[in-house]
């Protein structure tokens, strides 16, 4: 299994209007072949980033998701918070599961 973490920096200001952003996703990825599940993690402190967590099968899976039509179509939509809501660049992490309790 891999798990794939897209830190986002948020200005506390825009918190509100980043997750309805969230809330209102197209949910693309949800059919993806290979998708288990999705999280948007809000920090509880204001100063770290929102984590957005995504779960696949593999990592194929998870590369199949960015190269696909519907990824694009999905990130599209990101363009209409402004640029003000976010405090820098995200980072993307991939992990692949090694040890797990399920």
């Amino acid at each position: 299994m891999i798990i794939v973490c897209n830190r986002i920096p948020v200005h506390p200001e825009y918190a509100v209007q980043f997750e309805e952003r969230f809330m209102e996703r197209a949910h693309l990825v949800d059919g993806m072949e290979g998708f288990l599940s999705f999280h948007l993690l809000r920090p509880d402190n204001p100063d770290h980033p929102y984590t957005v967590m995504t779960y696949w099968e593999s990592k194929a899976a998870y590369e199949a998701w960015v190269n696909s039509d519907a990824f694009k179509q999905g990130h599209a939509r990101s363009g209409s918070l402004p640029q003000e809501t976010f405090l820098g660049h995200p980072t993307l992490e991939v992990y692949e599961v090694i040890s797990s309790t399920e």
